[in-house]
């Protein structure tokens, strides 16, 4: 359609130009010379504009250098047509390899849940990809929105904190061949580290995630993106498993795949909870040694009374008395 409207526009043009400097009554004098040779009608200047937008070049249907406004047309036509040429590449590009679309096949859970994993609380949400095709060079990343106050007094709204999903251990580089589960372990450099299960119900905050990587068979690369507030954050929740063996095979169902579960779950905070396991430590250290030493030390008791009256019932120097 593009090609098609250009080409009719410019066609009606060349053909009013010659209608206006009379080329179309002057068709059989020799002697008369009109803007563009051998047009003869509203077919052939359109023929005309075709073989100008394309580039074709000219044979029977000419321009004359005796049509000033007709050069000006004929250089702009010529500009139009490298750029409706320019557009249409991209357009058809675009559309062939379709990165947005291959984003939509990109899903995320619709809630994200806290609970124990390893004996530690993590955060934790689920993504998975639609289609057969892998994306290649899969990364993810999460951030939290939320605004901050600091310790001058300088207010900070919508401050940007990065939340590690295994930068370091590299686990944040996925191959999606089947829903993985993204886990945030909190720890004391996490920003959740004091933030308990009241105090999570109370703030205010957003959790961005993004995932990566490049299209299989084009290798552009698409952008998926998903984001959750605190009322979509479960504590003591699990996901539900996707996979299950079936005939040697796991097979993956989506339709349990944003369901989750209660578990139990401290409700108190990551430091809570590593305080309170460092104390159990504590007293497991000192209250073993002690119970042992007490123990030696009753053994050691009985053993010098055991030696006492051994030695006064048969010691020697009696021995030798009763003999003699």
């Amino acid at each position: 359609m593009a090609y098609a409207i250009t080409w009719l526009f410019f066609g009606v043009i060349w053909w009013f130009i010659a209608y206006c400097r009379g080329d179309l009554e002057h068709l059989e004098d020799s002697e008369w010379t009109p803007c563009i040779k051998n047009l003869n009608g509203f077919v052939s200047a359109f023929l005309f504009s075709i073989e100008t937008e394309t580039t074709i070049g000219y044979g029977h249907r000419v321009i004359t250098d005796k049509c000033p406004e007709g050069i000006i047309l004929l250089l702009l036509q010529a500009i139009l047509g490298s750029m409706v040429n320019a557009f249409m590449v991209g357009c058809m590009f675009v559309k062939i390899s379709q990165p947005n679309k291959r984003a939509e096949t990109l899903v995320f859970s619709k809630h994200a849940v806290i609970s124990l994993r390893d004996d530690k609380l993590c955060l934790m949400f689920r993504v998975g990809d639609l289609r057969q095709s892998h994306i290649v060079e899969a990364s993810i990343r999460a951030k939290l929105i939320k605004s901050k106050q600091t310790q001058e007094g300088e207010f900070i709204p919508l401050n940007q904190t990065d939340i590690n999903v295994g930068f370091e251990t590299g686990d944040d580089r996925l191959f999606l061949v089947s829903p993985l589960i993204i886990s945030h372990e909190i720890n004391e450099q996490s920003p959740f580290w004091e933030v308990s299960k009241r105090q999570l119900e109370k703030d205010e905050f957003e959790i961005v995630v993004i995932l990566e990587g490049m299209v299989e068979a084009t290798g552009m690369t698409c952008q998926a993106r998903s984001s959750y507030l605190v009322d979509e954050v479960l504590w003591g929740h699990r996901f539900m498993s996707v996979l299950s063996l079936e005939d040697g095979f796991y097979e993956v169902d989506y339709n349990t795949f944003h369901q989750t579960f209660e578990v139990s779950t401290p409700s108190c905070s990551a430091q809570e909870l590593a305080e309170n396991a460092a104390r159990m430590d504590a007293h497991l250290y000192w209250s073993i040694p002690s119970q042992l030493d007490e123990k030696v030390e009753e053994g050691t008791e009985k053993d010098g009374m055991d030696k006492q009256r051994n030695g006064s019932v048969s010691s020697p120097d009696s021995e030798q008395v009763l003999v003699e």
